[in-house]
């Protein structure tokens, strides 16, 4: 689909950042709206934004995905729906944000693998949760590029217009025309994730666990 653009005022030339993005944890769209003609959406027209400033992200992320998984993550609220992130090298990392109100999960951990010279490969590694006492989380946003597990739903919509996503957390909604879903309910059992960031308005682990060590030992 070709992507028409419209000739902005002079857009910013260094990437800015929306107050209510960084409070949230997800991409904004706002600005990008109005440099694109809502009916022709398309990469082209992603890149285009965020190479010139016009999207504002949350912060650039590391360039390092990382590993989660749990037992089981439980949520209340649930909206899934297409974002980009970007580095400091200004490389676009196109994601799923997926964005619950209110999760509990259990027997979390998280991993990420760092190259050293000289040492090599080094694990960051993080568990939490194990014990009787789950993981809570509010206002949760996660950039994925990977989820598997045994999933449930309840109350779900699936093909609604991102931009009009109300299930989640507030602005918890991508844009216009782009695929998005949503559920009052969501269980993954045996989750796995790979992301390039996540955002919580309240992350509370308890029975944190967070050890380094040289080698490759990641939660999957």
């Amino acid at each position: 689909m070709a992507t028409m653009v419209e000739e902005s005022p002079g857009p910013p030339s260094d990437f800015e950042h929306d107050a209510s993005a960084e409070e949230h944890g997800h991409t904004s769209w706002k600005r990008f709206a109005l440099l694109t003609v809502p009916a022709a959406v398309g990469a082209g027209a992603l890149l285009f934004g965020i190479m010139n400033g016009a999207i504002a992200a949350s912060f650039a992320v590391s360039g390092q995905q990382f590993k989660i998984s749990a037992d089981e993550m439980r949520g209340e609220g649930v909206a899934i729906y297409g974002g980009i992130d970007y580095d400091l090298r200004q490389n676009v990392h196109p994601v799923a944000t997926a964005a619950i109100r209110d999760a509990e999960i259990d027997n979390l951990c998280q991993s990420v693998l760092t190259e050293f010279p000289i040492l090599g490969t080094v694990s960051l590694k993080l568990s939490a949760g194990t014990g009787d006492t789950p993981v809570h989380a509010t206002n949760l946003f996660i950039d994925m590029t990977r989820m598997s597990g045994d999933t449930r739903f309840g109350d779900m919509e699936i093909g609604r217009d991102a931009s009009t996503l109300d299930q989640g957390p507030a602005n918890a909604r991508g844009m216009q025309d782009l695929f998005g879903m949503q559920g009052e309910t969501l269980t993954v059992s045996g989750l796995e994730q790979t992301a390039w960031a996540a955002n919580a308005g309240t992350f509370r682990l308890s029975g944190l666990d967070l050890a380094v060590a040289r080698g490759d030992d990641e939660c999957f």
